[in-house]
């Protein structure tokens, strides 16, 4: 079983990456549906967190709120940091539940972990391959102001949160492209999928 990391900057073109490679087949295990899974109501990251940050991040049917939450943490770097050694582990132990689950289903599964903190959290993980998703800041920043309806503060606090592009490119095995068109993005996706079935 082939184990992918797919990781890249924010509004990098990322989840058109893994949509593609899912409908080729591979299991995809989304780790920002992870982190929402492990701070789900009653959960016990979900009460670090409360403790941590205080009842403002807490909406009132007991879920986060992750508006309230990104606008204390992002632009805090100890903030953040603080936020990361909650979350971490209780991702890392999830995500793995997940791999091993796949593995059980399918030996030969091709299985795809989508995780945009690859950087700062699992890197050193055993990776067959890692994919970076990459387009310039300038590009993700526009993204996100036009398409995810962020205004232009918000959207460099949340690219200056993540690692510099430098770093993530320096742990490619492979780099996509997605500064042009979604079909360039599917067409250098396309050539990953027959690259990893050739392994």
């Amino acid at each position: 079983m082939p184990l992918i990391a797919l990781t890249g900057g924010i509004a990098s073109g990322k989840s058109t990456i893994a949509r593609r490679l899912a409908e080729h087949g591979a299991v995809v295990v989304d780790a920002d549906q992870i982190v929402r899974d492990v701070q789900s109501p009653g959960s016990p990251v979900l009460a670090r967190i409360a403790d941590t940050f205080g009842g403002a991040v807490i909406a009132a049917d007991g879920s986060l709120d992750r508006a309230a939450l990104g606008a204390t943490v992002f632009g805090d770097p100890d903030q953040l940091a603080q936020l990361n050694a909650i979350v971490h582990p209780a991702v890392r132990e999830e995500s793995q539940r997940r791999f091993d689950a796949a593995l059980a289903a399918d030996p030969d599964a091709v299985v795809v972990y989508d995780v945009p903190l690859l950087v700062e959290a699992r890197v050193d993980d055993p990776w067959d391959v890692i994919v970076v998703a990459h387009a310039p800041a300038a590009i993700r920043h526009r993204r996100l102001v036009e398409l995810r309806g962020m205004d232009e503060r918000a959207a460099q606090e949340r690219i200056d949160a993540q690692v510099s592009d430098d770093r993530r490119l320096a742990i490619a095995d492979v780099v996509i492209d997605t500064s042009d068109t979604i079909e360039r993005t599917r067409e250098q996706t396309d050539a990953l999928w027959e690259r990893l079935n050739a392994r």
